[in-house]
């Protein structure tokens, strides 16, 4: 008997470290959900400057190998596995491009109005207001200054022309379920790699 039970503990001791070693093995690749804590600074030498930070309470959460995130980000964590750390830099060509002044434009203040009075509440420097252009394309623009008549809006991403130095560690792989990559694309599917929803 007490025999029998041994066995019975070894098969079990031997299935958790099979359970163990599948998590710990399971790397970063299409279709998973990763789990990452980062900080995300901008700049070079003395002039860095942290932008943002997710921490293990509030973590980037992604489907990898979806177009949800910037490609050259993904490439970064390809083949990462739980507890791996990461250290890495995107370039503004990797990354948002280059700040371009074309981008910044005025437009008519009365554009803004809603039942014929302008809510000062959304309308103000440095605000980031959702518009849409003449075809119907969704576009993100901050605020730059409110005139009398006119307001000039910024439409570059807040990181355009930046170097992006990341830092982090993978707190997470799993396989994404059919639920979460349906909901994936039943939503806006932006995040960190399409900078109007967030900002790596």
């Amino acid at each position: 008997m007490g025999e029998k039970e041994d066995l019975e503990d070894v098969k079990i001791q031997e299935t958790q470290k099979i359970k163990n070693n599948n998590i710990k093995e399971m790397q970063i690749s299409d279709n998973k959900y990763v789990t990452v804590t980062y900080d995300l600074n901008v700049g070079e030498g003395d002039e860095r400057e942290l932008m943002e930070r997710a921490t293990a309470q509030q973590p980037l959460e992604f489907i990898f190998g979806v177009n949800s995130m910037l490609e050259a980000f993904e490439n970064q964590l390809k083949g990462l596995s739980q507890g791996d750390t990461f250290s890495f830099r995107l370039t503004p060509e990797e990354a948002y491009g280059d700040y371009d002044d074309v981008k910044v434009i005025e437009l008519p203040k009365n554009i803004f109005e809603i039942d014929g009075k302008i809510d000062s509440e959304m309308l103000f420097e440095g605000n980031t207001l959702p518009m849409m252009d003449s075809s119907g394309n969704q576009l993100v623009g901050s605020v730059v200054s409110v005139g009398d008549d006119v307001v000039t809006m910024d439409f570059n991403h807040p990181l355009a022309g930046e170097i992006l130095h990341f830092e982090g560690t993978v707190m997470g792989v799993r396989e994404a379920s059919p639920e979460e990559i349906a909901a994936l694309f039943s939503s806006c599917g932006c995040s960190c790699g399409d900078g109007g929803c967030s900002g790596c």
